[in-house]
């Protein structure tokens, strides 16, 4: 059966019509209502062990802005300047730890226990909290920030480095992320993301 050029006509401008309210609609929804970010940076379930006692979920990072950084306690150089530096900021900024977190959160389960770790993280800063899990934990939480870690070195010795993300993720009072600092980055343009991350 032929179609009628102008009830084709009128059926597109309806379709076309229909497609368009959609448009807008998911617009207004996004705009009014937009999608909840994740906890972390990907959303990944997390449970560790802290040093000042109990369990350290995702849940967790609620509460107050705070500097995570992934390391290990035998890291030569990397880990201890970006924990001296971090400490540095916040002294700089004149704000305290129940203004602004420090997390420390290790790579290498082989090795650091929460005693090593606690013992690590509180001869920069008695205030700093440090994150322990056994392997399948470790992985957990290293999913939920995207923070990739390699053991380097013979199979067996003792004394191997772990290559790792060299990132301090910056986690806004509801928990969700808000940017990065780079590892060598300006001091000035660090402190400058930390105090936006305070100001919330």
């Amino acid at each position: 059966m032929t179609q009628n050029p102008k009830t084709l006509r009128n059926f597109r401008i309806v379709l076309w019509s229909l497609v368009a309210l959609v448009a807008i609609g998911a617009t207004a929804l996004y705009l009014f209502k937009p999608p909840a970010r994740p906890l972390g940076v990907t959303g990944q379930a997390f449970e560790l062990a802290s040093t000042k006692g109990g369990e350290f979920t995702q849940a967790d990072l609620k509460g107050k802005p705070s500097l995570v950084f992934f390391g290990y306690t035998f890291c030569p150089d990397v880990c201890p300047t970006t924990l001296a530096e971090t400490t540095a900021w916040r002294a700089q900024l004149g704000v305290s730890a129940d203004d602004l977190r420090i997390i420390f959160v290790t790579v290498d389960p082989d090795r650091d226990t929460l005693d090593k770790v606690k013992g690590y993280v509180e001869g920069f800063d008695p205030s700093i909290i440090g994150l322990v899990g056994d392997q399948a934990q470790t992985d957990a939480v290293k999913k939920a920030f995207g923070v990739f870690s390699e053991k380097k070195g013979e199979p067996g010795d003792p004394y191997y480095l772990v290559d790792h993300t060299a990132l301090v993720y910056l986690i806004n009072a509801d928990g969700t992320f808000q940017s990065t600092v780079a590892y060598d980055e300006a001091s000035d343009t660090a402190v400058g993301k930390i105090k936006r991350l305070i100001a919330g």
